[in-house]
């Protein structure tokens, strides 16, 4: 439980992260709009990206994976569009914010999280 409240935090400031440096991307209600945005792309991300992700299998090797940006890119708009608290202006803005809310992710994922114990 208190890793996926960590994740969720990392989410979070991944996302604000993104928004305060990227003009096209806003967000509403302070701290709490930003938990309630992480939450619900976090649960977009499981429902909705689960099957984008299987739909796009083919593609990922004729793109090399470029497509999971693009995939990424329609889950922060569907977020976006289901939540009035987020505004993406438009999906250049979408993909660019995929792209940053993962490497933040993966940077936050790095100094927060310690690595599993080795199992003998």
């Amino acid at each position: 439980m208190r890793k996926i409240l960590l994740l969720w935090a990392i989410l979070a400031c991944a996302i604000g992260l993104t928004a305060a440096v990227l003009p096209g991307m806003d967000i509403d209600g302070g701290f709490g709009g930003l938990l309630v945005v992480a939450l619900t792309f976090s649960i977009v991300n499981v429902f909705i990206g689960t099957i984008l992700r299987l739909l796009t299998i083919p593609l990922k090797f004729i793109t090399l994976g470029l497509i999971a940006l693009v995939v990424n890119a329609v889950l922060l708009a569907i977020t976006a569009w289901w939540l009035d608290r987020l505004s993406v202006d438009n999906f250049l803005t979408a993909v660019v914010a995929a792209v940053l809310i993962s490497a933040f992710s993966a940077l936050l994922q790095r100094f927060f999280m310690r690595p599993e114990p080795e199992q003998p």
